[in-house]
């Protein structure tokens, strides 16, 4: 009888199971690094938002919970976030109105001018913030129009209409034209076929380019601060503040806003997920 030699089995170096290791899991470590990248100064500003800080908030001085309290303790604060707040819903209010409208126009029917109209849409978004601001407070100054709230407003709808109609009109590319037809054909006129067919389809999209655009006009600076004149607005207030140490009170605010915009995006998954189960 012949023996049969014990197989051996090969064993794995050390280098080749890491290397092996990092191929899998490549993604989840740029993930990771580029998440803790993004959330570190939302980290930093959550995190001073509960800072006993008296006037200066540059340094850690302990634990304290009035600010969250009382978020208009520092002064002209909530008059600047309450201009803010005004002109982010009046510019998305129209703008909204605007760039749906610009967006069907485009993305549904042909008409001499289309491309030239497209290629227009996305100037000022490619046009560097300083120069519109520029541009328009010199539009502004010629007309005798003072600085000040409506000419931010209308600042703010000029760069917003842009975003809207990319944003919508995306929407509006990727919709079924047979669920359009087949409402046709079960005798609805043309505007049955908009109000219960289309608009509920293309709603989504527009609520993205509505909440798009308010975030835009609520975190603009540069364009604001040619237009607005003497009206403080948050972003002002920041930046002015910012020399001495933002105050306590507007990493509150900004803490705020950032949860709140979370809780939006969170309950929209969470219905768009109800929704597609139900169907």
């Amino acid at each position: 009888m012949t023996k049969v030699k014990d197989a051996t089995i090969p064993t794995i170096p050390v280098q080749a199971r890491l290397s092996r290791w990092f191929g899998r899991n490549l993604i989840r470590i740029y993930a990771f690094f580029g998440f803790t990248y993004l959330f570190i100064p939302v980290a930093y500003t959550f995190a001073f938002s509960f800072n006993d800080s008296g006037k200066s908030n540059l340094i850690w001085k302990g634990f304290t919970l009035k600010n969250w309290q009382n978020p208009c303790g520092a002064p002209e604060i909530c008059t600047a976030l309450g201009n803010s707040i005004k002109i982010g819903l009046i510019a998305t209010i129209f703008s909204t109105i605007l760039g749906t409208m610009i967006a069907f126009a485009i993305g549904r029917y042909a008409f001499k001018g289309r491309s030239t109209s497209n290629l227009l849409i996305f100037l000022p978004m490619a046009t560097p913030e300083i120069v519109l601001g520029a541009s328009l407070l010199s539009l502004f100054l010629v007309f005798q129009i003072n600085p000040g709230f409506w000419p931010t407003v209308i600042a703010h709808v000029v760069f917003c209409v842009s975003f809207v109609v990319v944003t919508v009109k995306a929407r509006i590319a990727s919709l079924d034209p047979r669920l359009e037809q087949a409402a046709m054909d079960l005798y609805a006129n043309e505007f049955q076929t908009f109000r219960r067919v289309t608009l509920p389809l293309v709603a989504p999209g527009i609520a993205a380019a509505a909440l798009l655009a308010f975030s835009l006009s609520f975190d603009d600076f540069i364009i604001t601060n040619f237009n607005s004149g003497t009206l403080t607005t948050f972003p002002k207030f920041v930046y002015v503040s910012a020399a001495r140490g933002i105050p306590a009170q507007a990493n509150v605010i900004g803490s705020a806003m950032f949860f709140l915009a979370l809780a939006i995006v969170i309950a929209g998954q969470l219905i768009s997920k109800k929704t597609k189960v139900t169907k």
